[in-house]
């Protein structure tokens, strides 16, 4: 009697998103699990197939009921956006698992906001990056703010998640207070919102006009380097294949 658990990272949604790995564990899954939102981007793909959501904030819920559910014989694919292991649902599983040993947990990796992202804007990740979430339900933003400078100081590229929501709708301009005091105002900056979702934005900006930009929940943003460059209305962190 199969015993498993995958943890689906799907991108951003759309079925030309799931890699192949993702859509065949899909397909095995007798039931979808996950935060609504993001089994609903999936359900329609699957029609057959039984669903169990819950609400943000629920998460050690869902991946509870996913590893009893698995353990009672029944095999269940986890959802989450993106990537499973990045902010995802990989790590909890994986946690909560250990009470579980008779149930196979396989994670399925998919394309994170950085990547789907970055490649609606150009190349902004092209050479050494950090990614920070600006959400501080879970981490201080003590801890957040020293991430930041840590990055900026570094002259590294930037990607933000969860950028604002309506708790915290200052939080970017505060972070972007942060990368001003080592990086020049002019710095190439962009966003995405939905991204590969109907209604999918984009936005190439200095560093200064990010600081008075609104963002939310599906915006990512993207910082540049000192080397990043605007190209039309593209942006590009070189490599510097040209310097050899």
């Amino acid at each position: 009697m199969a015993k498993k658990v995958y943890v689906v990272g799907i991108g951003p949604g759309g079925s030309q998103y799931l890699t192949g790995e993702a859509a065949a564990a899909l397909e095995e899954a007798e039931v979808l699990c996950g935060y609504t939102v993001y089994v609903d981007l999936v359900a329609p793909l699957y029609p057959e197939k039984e669903t169990y959501t819950t609400a943000m904030t629920q998460e050690l819920d869902r991946c509870r009921w996913a590893l009893e559910t698995a353990e009672a014989g029944r095999t269940v694919a986890l959802v989450c956006s993106g990537d499973a292991g990045v902010y995802g649902m990989a790590g909890p599983v994986l946690q909560l698992a250990q009470d579980c040993p008779e149930v196979d947990v396989e994670i399925v990796p998919g394309v994170t906001a950085a990547l789907s992202g970055g490649a609606v804007l150009g190349a902004p990740l092209g050479h050494d990056f950090c990614v920070i979430s600006l959400s501080d339900l879970l981490t201080p933003w003590e801890t957040i703010e020293k991430r930041l400078a840590c990055a900026a100081a570094g002259d590294f590229a930037v990607c933000l998640y969860n950028p604002s929501s309506r708790k915290r709708k200052d939080y970017l301009r505060r972070a972007c207070d942060i990368l001003l005091q080592a990086k020049s105002g002019d710095t190439v900056c962009g966003w995405v919102r939905n991204i590969g979702r109907e209604g999918e934005e984009r936005r190439v900006l200095t560093l200064s006009q990010l600081r008075e930009a609104e963002a939310d929940m599906f915006t990512t943003v993207f910082i540049g380097s000192s080397a990043t460059r605007r190209l039309a209305n593209r942006i590009v962190t070189p490599r510097g294949y040209g310097k050899k």
